[in-house]
């Protein structure tokens, strides 16, 4: 029975020198010098563990240690890099986003055109306090920030207008529909516009969840009148500045893979989930044309032993050859996953 422990793993990664260029191989669809990770996050805990941090700070309290927490954490566990947002803007909902529920209809606040004229748009560069500068003395010598949104496209224009509203919009109202998409669209453009010549910064994730388990959420040509044309320009503003830009999204999303990797030109696909596609059908489906970064089942993690987790995870590493692949969940590392899972999994990687 191989050792999963994490002392085990640190003991391993204590010398591992990070290096971006490993992941930008995968990225490019080529094979990195070593088996790579890549995951959209951990969770709070999880890094205090890795990093032997003795305090739990948040962003709000303590923002350099919560992110010098984060970044050690990363390194430890043997990545390339660490996800950062660039600032805490967020499009606001007032007093209706602190309440918590699975609604996508809850806490909405543009339902027709007075609403949407009484909204107080804010702009991302005034939440911008120079977080990049002021953190990036603390990444360790070949490592990199991947700076993700706060959300996409679709999942906040959704927060904003709910989704049956939308839906009714799409038929009722088309043109106020696309000036919230456009509202929405542009101040994302404009928060990865900030930050993506920064040096530090080694790519950027456009994260907008876009479908159920059977479809998009909104038709295919719904999406590519307001959704696609957004995130075509955040792939464009990222591959101008030299850097690679990564779609996490969830969803079943078949009808639309030619539009993701011909018309978009995202460089690599993350979030996958065995009841929609396995990761190891996914690879076989899109190698060569953009990479896949992730994959591993939650759920499968989660519930599967030690050594299920460690042996799926090698097979996937011996079938790819990591040629335009990167090991790690498929969606990321919240709290109810295990942590001797997830050092299963990444053990994969290391050993």
């Amino acid at each position: 029975m191989k050792d999963f422990s994490l002392e085990h793993i640190l003991s391993i990664t204590k010398d591992r020198k990070p290096n971006f260029e490993n992941l930008k191989a995968v990225l490019r669809g080529e094979a990195p010098d070593r088996p790579t990770l890549f995951e959209f996050f951990l969770n709070d805990p999880l890094e205090r563990k890795i990093a032997d941090w003795p305090t739990a700070p948040t962003v709000k309290s303590d923002e350099v240690d919560y992110f010098r927490c984060k970044i050690q954490a990363f390194r430890n566990m043997g990545y390339d890099y660490t996800t950062i947002h660039a600032s805490n803007y967020e499009f606001h909902r007032g007093e209706s986003e602190a309440k918590k529920t699975i609604s996508a209809d809850h806490g909405c606040v543009i339902f027709d055109r007075e609403t949407f004229d009484a909204y107080q748009w804010e702009q991302p560069d005034d939440y911008y306090d120079g977080r990049i500068e002021r953190l990036e003395k603390y990444l360790p010598d070949g490592m990199k920030f991947i700076v993700c949104g706060p959300s996409g496209v679709l999942e906040n224009l959704i927060n904003l207008v709910g989704y049956t509203n939308m839906c009714y919009l799409a038929m009722d109202d088309p043109e106020l529909l696309g000036k919230v998409f456009d509202h929405v669209g542009q101040r994302l453009y404009d928060y990865y516009a900030r930050i993506i010549n920064y040096d530090s910064v080694g790519a950027i994730i456009s994260n907008d969840d876009w479908g159920f388990n059977t479809q998009t959420m909104l038709s295919t040509e719904d999406m590519r009148k307001y959704v696609f044309p957004w995130h075509k320009k955040i792939v464009k503003l990222a591959h101008d500045a030299g850097k690679p830009c990564i779609l996490h999204s969830c969803g079943n999303l078949s009808a639309v893979w030619e539009d993701i990797i011909e018309d978009m030109q995202f460089d690599a696909k993350h979030s996958y989930e065995d009841k929609i596609q396995p990761v190891e059908e996914a690879y076989d489906f899109l190698a060569g044309r953009i990479a896949v970064v992730g994959g591993i089942d939650i759920d499968f993690v989660c519930r599967s032993e030690d050594q299920a987790v460690y042996d799926r995870c090698k097979a996937m590493i011996d079938k790819t050859g990591c040629k335009g692949y990167a090991l790690g969940t498929g969606n990321s590392i919240p709290e109810y996953v295990p942590d001797e899972k997830y050092f299963a999994m990444i053990s994969a990687a290391l050993m």
